[in-house]
Formats: C-alpha cells, structure tokens, sequence
C-alpha cells in the first residue's frame, strides 16, 4: 500500500515498524474511522524484559500516541507452558509463584510507555491466566481444539525448525499455539480487540488466532508483525557482550544501558533513532544526515533519548554527564558500575586475571590474559603489562576505590567492603 489514511500505520511505516499486514487495506480503513483496541503478549520468563522487547514495547506506545487502546498482555497462563516458537529446546518450567513475581517484577517497566487507566484510550495491562487456568480440557478441546488442523500447525516455519533437531518439541509446546490463538479470541470477545501485533516470527500464531476469530464467531481480525531485528554486524538485539540488556533498573543501571546504546554501530544509529525514540521525524532526518566524527554525537543523543524514556530525563542525563568526565576528562563518576570486595580479600591481593573475571569484564582466565597481553587493562588509567600482579589495597586511591578499565568505555569501580 503505497499511502495510509491513518495516524498510527502511517507514523508505523515511516519508522521501520511494518513487516507484515494481514489485510492492510481493511486495517487501514479500520484506524482511520475508529478507535483501535490491539494487544502484544509478553511471556514472563524472566524477572525482566530485555532491550529486544522494546520495539513490540514501542508499537504499544504508538497505538496510544496516535488515539487508540494499548493492551500489554502478560503470559501468566501461556507462561506455564512456554513458547516454542523457533527455540532450540524446551523452555524451563516456571511454578506459579516464578511466574507472579516476574509479572511483578516487568510490570514496573510499561508505566514508562503506556499511561494505564481505564479511559476508554488508557492502556490495559491484562494477565491471560484470568482465562486460561480455569480452562476445563474437554470442554476446550471440543470448543476450540476442533478448529486446528495437526498437518497445517505441522507445516508452521516454528514447530518444523523444531522437529528437524534433536530436542523434541513436546505436546505440551505443541499446545502453545491453540492457547495463543484462544488468547486472540477471548480479547476480541472481551475488549473488541481487533489487533494483535509481534515480532515477525508470531505470524503463524497471530494468523492461528485470525482464523480461530472467524470460526468462533468474532469480527473481522487483523495481524501486523514487526521485522525481527538484528545489528548491522547481526548480533541480536538486546544482547551484549556482557549478558542480556535488561530493561528493570535494578538488573541493569541507567548508565550501562546508556553506554549500550551510545555503542551503536553506525548503520544502525538512523534505524535505531526512528524504532526507539520518539524523536520528530524531520529532526531525526537532521541528525541521520550528519557523518564523520558528529555521528558520535548522534549515538549520545540516541543513548540519552532511549534512556530517558525507560529511566527518565534525569537518570539520562546524569548516564550522559558520567560518561562525559569518564571518558573526556578521565575523571572518576560517582555512578560508575562497581563492585564490593571484602577487605579480607583486598589486603591479601586477588590476581588481576581473577579480578577481571570476578567484576565481569571477561568470562575466563584465559579471556583475561588475552585483554592483558594486548594492552587493553588498565588500573587507576595506568596501564598493566604483569598478569601475574596482585591488586589489593595499595592501589585504593584517595577516592576510596579501585578503578579497573578495559579498553576505553569499560569501567568498573572495586570498592572495599565494609
């Protein structure tokens, strides 16, 4: 379609969002004469979300930016099970009670986002366990579980990769979908959901749910997918050399969150600006067209826009300024990543190869050999050549620490323990 009529898939389509429409027309001429209900299901496997979530976390505020009704649908009931969807083995799972605390836990972090209320335009974060936990299986099977076909559900991109592997994917998995499905059509039912979005790899379930809808008795249903996206160099979004990009403030700081973004590959900063902030479109045209050593100056902006959203202007702000003196002036911040080590520890000496290790800056001994060979460590911003050297409470510095660096972005602060 070359023009949308509507604010939402308009603003959608500028910014990199669309990779697929079921019916873009109809989808279209919905948004335009209406207001929208659509929903993103998020399984809560972990405590936190991550930074691959933020563009299906994005498209949520979108829909509420433009008019419509947001729903952050939490996978309470379809957390038990667990997507299998183009996994390489079976999800670990989860007892009621992990899964409550990781709702919890994710919960903290839409607010950010979405504003929640129950005005016919504020967003609603809703648990599918509400129906699925009291699901009588019979009664399910012969109500919804006519509707699907094995051959066709066999022939599904997801549930092939599976089969072709060792690992194999258990009825449990397999029942997935149908939930998923069923999710799409009790929201309908609930809500006049007509929408469901996700990354480009739900398709197949979202189109599951469609056609669920149709023989259940909803109207029309709609499904919009997102590209999955990778970085230039086709690392996976939201993962770092370091673990996860966790979005909960207390699983990863504001300012490494920051410092990740502000290491965006070139390629990407432009996409990046258009899929993770909210930027006007002609001032990320401005910025987009700067080169040379400015697009330095691109990525701090990119890293203070995404991080204020998530961690507000303030937390931003302050990542920004730490990183400034850390790296501009060699001074030493206050809110630099650190460490706790016990004085006991410190007067003894602990190898620097153990400490590297110990504080995260390398996954072994023998990583962190490597690091020091090749000149990259340094203490206090002198270099170190002896990996065999102690570092204990001689090196404190009158500020009260030890600063430990790799290369020229990666600071960790040792403290002493009190």
């Amino acid at each position: 379609m070359s023009e949308f009529k509507s604010d939402f898939l308009r603003t959608l389509k500028e910014r990199g969002f669309i990779h697929q429409i079921s019916d873009e027309s109809g989808l279209d001429a919905l948004f335009a004469k209406e207001t929208v209900t659509a929903y993103i299901g998020f399984d809560p496997t972990a405590p936190s979300l991550h930074a691959g979530s933020l563009i299906q976390i994005m498209m949520l505020h979108w829909m509420q930016a433009t008019g419509h009704r947001a729903i952050s649908l939490m996978g309470g009931g379809t957390g038990m099970v667990g997507d299998p969807s183009f996994k390489e083995e079976a999800r670990q799972l989860m007892t009621v009670d992990t899964i409550e605390g990781n709702i919890a836990s994710i919960k903290q972090v839409f607010s950010n986002y979405l504003s929640y209320g129950d005005g016919p335009k504020d967003a609603m974060m809703i648990n599918n366990a509400e129906w699925l936990r009291s699901i009588n299986y019979l009664e399910f099977l012969r109500d919804v579980g006519r509707h699907f076909s094995v051959n066709r559900m066999l022939a599904f991109d997801s549930v092939k990769t599976r089969l072709d592997r060792e690992q194999s994917l258990s009825f449990l998995e397999f029942n997935y979908m149908i939930l998923q499905a069923y999710d799409f059509v009790e929201l309908a039912k609930r809500y006049d959901c007509r929408l469901q979005m996700g990354g480009s790899d739900q398709w197949g379930n979202i189109i599951n749910g469609i056609d669920l809808g149709h023989r259940m008795g909803t109207g029309q249903l709609y499904a919009l997918t997102s590209p999955l996206l990778t970085t230039s160099s086709g690392a996976k979004m939201g993962k770092s050399a370091n673990g996860a990009v966790w979005l909960n403030a207390d699983m990863l700081s504001a300012y490494d969150f920051w410092q990740y973004w502000r290491n965006t590959e070139d390629a990407d900063v432009s996409r990046f600006l258009k899929l993770y902030t909210t930027l006007p479109m002609d001032e990320i045209a401005r910025l987009s067209a700067l080169a040379g050593s400015e697009i330095n100056d691109v990525k701090k902006i990119l890293a203070t826009e995404v991080t204020a959203i998530l961690h507000g202007r303030t937390a931003a702000d302050e990542a920004a300024e730490t990183a400034r003196k850390t790296f501009e002036e060699g001074a030493l911040a206050d809110n630099l990543p650190s460490v706790e080590v016990p004085a006991s520890e410190l007067d003894a000496g602990i190898g620097l190869l153990a400490l590297i290790v110990r504080v995260g800056l390398a996954t072994s001994n023998g990583e962190a050999r490597r690091h020091v060979q090749g000149g990259a460590v340094r203490i206090n911003d002198q270099a170190v050549s002896d990996e065999r050297k102690l570092i204990g409470s001689g090196e404190i510095t009158s500020d009260g620490v030890i600063k430990l660096s790799l290369g020229k972005k990666k600071h960790i602060l040792i403290r002493r323990a009190a």
